[in-house]
């Protein structure tokens, strides 16, 4: 990193601040949500608005709201994209975020209106302020500063605002095939992770792959009185309950055969520091006997994430023919997620008690993720180092991000960071998300440095 860079664009990023935080809360205030049982006219106004904020830059060639088709043939929700062509020689960028938000939830858990962003302290309060609508501001942001601090813009921009990625971004292989010319770069960006604390920066650099299952076990051809039978009747909770407790040994590793683990680096948390941000009851103690990050990031993992049984309040002296549920499996990063899908299936049908019958249901597959180490690895972890009061760190996620591993299979040679504006206590997904605006403020200077110092790099 050329460091004669940090000042001028620390100046200038503390001189914008202010009116990117407004142009963050007018976001907020959208509540674009690309769920089917919310009104999809604001995913349009979502849309709009964060064009019509790239377009203010006059930098780019094109700024379009562009649509593809989900596999269902269905049109999928508008997402922006802009690009700007480099001069010869130097390096592309594509910056990616995405301006759709989770639904709010319950109203009554919040502190603060959902969809009005509230300054509190150090923190702005509002759904999506920090998912992802303050990675758009990232982008935005760096922008401007290397617009105003680079004699001539040689980098190539690209910037691609997803309007989906909540809802599980259905359209987003049809996009990327639609739109691959447009794509096309040598860096991607992703802002849309987080960072190991608020003073400490990460590039997240490893990503578990995701399976779920549905599946119903039988037992029975009808339900039957559970006095009259009980006793010798291998009712289907019963065996349900037994086959699921066979997933997990007796400390709490994964039992299923045929699942792998990846050697993680980074960080350490210790117990308390785990129970604290998982929210453990006092008395109630992790499962597992590996290190936590290692356990997270690089083990496999199984959570019964739905069953279908009578409710407490509506049951009787049954005893139940059949039961429904469904498995969350997730996989190391190098993991073939088919491969920990059949070990799955081939696991419940061995473990079957009572010679009870499986019928499997729907299931999803998700990819993980392993970053290369290339030069813009090397660069950003500088730059972040150099934004933030600590080094920066490489860290896993335990959950999956499918759509990162669709770009490395369509761009194989572009390198990717997948960056952040989020710390342990922005509460994604959660009532009362928040985004730490100093956070943000490290983010955007480190991205404008990143981008200043690509400025001046040929390929």
């Amino acid at each position: 990193m050329n460091p004669s860079w940090l000042e001028p664009a620390s100046k200038f990023v503390d001189s914008q601040f202010p009116a990117a935080i407004g142009t963050l809360g007018k976001l907020v205030k959208i509540p674009g949500i690309a769920w089917p049982s919310f009104d999809p006219e604001n995913l349009e106004r979502s849309a709009s608005a964060v064009a019509e904020e790239f377009r203010k830059l006059d930098f780019f060639d094109f700024v379009d709201i562009r649509r593809s088709l989900k596999p269902s043939g269905e049109k999928g929700s508008p997402a922006v994209l802009a690009r700007r062509a480099g001069s010869d020689g130097a390096p592309h960028v594509l910056l990616y975020a995405h301006h759709d938000v989770q639904p709010p939830g319950e109203n009554g858990l919040w502190n603060t209106e959902p969809f009005e962003a509230t300054l509190v302290g150090e923190r702005l309060y509002g759904r999506g302020a920090s998912d992802d609508k303050a990675g758009i501001i990232t982008h935005l942001q760096s922008i401007k500063t290397l617009i105003e601090l680079a004699e001539t813009v040689n980098l190539g921009v690209t910037v691609f605002i997803e309007g989906e990625e909540e809802a599980g971004s259905e359209s987003f292989p049809a996009f990327l095939a639609d739109n691959e010319a447009d794509l096309a770069a040598d860096l991607i960006v992703v802002a849309d992770s987080s960072n190991w604390t608020e003073d400490t920066p990460a590039l997240t650099t490893s990503l578990r792959g995701a399976v779920s299952q549905t599946f119903t076990l039988h037992t029975l051809d009808h339900a039957v009185h559970s006095g009259m039978y009980g006793g010798p009747l291998p009712d289907a909770a019963t065996a349900m309950i037994q086959l699921l407790a066979t997933l997990n040994d007796a400390h709490g590793n994964v039992a299923v055969s045929g699942l792998v683990s990846d050697a993680t680096e980074g960080p350490v948390m210790d117990e308390k520091e785990f129970a604290d941000a998982a929210g453990l009851l006092p008395g109630v103690q992790r499962i597992g006997d590996k290190p936590i990050t290692q356990q997270i990031w690089g083990e496999p993992a199984i959570t019964i994430i739905g069953m279908d049984m009578p409710a407490v309040d509506v049951s009787s002296n049954t005893a139940q023919p059949s039961i429904r549920a469904r498995v969350s499996l997730r996989l190391a990063p190098s993991q073939d997620p088919q491969s920990g899908l059949d070990a799955l299936k081939s696991h419940l049908e061995k473990h079957a008690p009572f010679g009870s019958r499986i019928e499997f249901g729907r299931h999803e597959l998700g990819p993980g993720y392993l970053a290369k180490n290339g030069w813009a690895a090397g660069l950003a972890h500088e730059a972040f180092s150099a934004a933030w009061p600590n080094k920066s760190v490489n860290i896993g996620i335990g959950g999956s991000i499918p759509f990162i591993s669709q770009f490395a299979k369509v761009f194989p040679e572009a390198e990717i960071l997948v960056t952040g504006v989020e710390e342990p206590d922005s509460r994604a997904h959660s009532p009362n998300e928040s985004q730490h605006l100093p956070t943000l403020k490290r983010a955007i200077l480190a991205q404008s440095l990143i981008l200043l110092n690509g400025n001046d790099l040929k390929k």
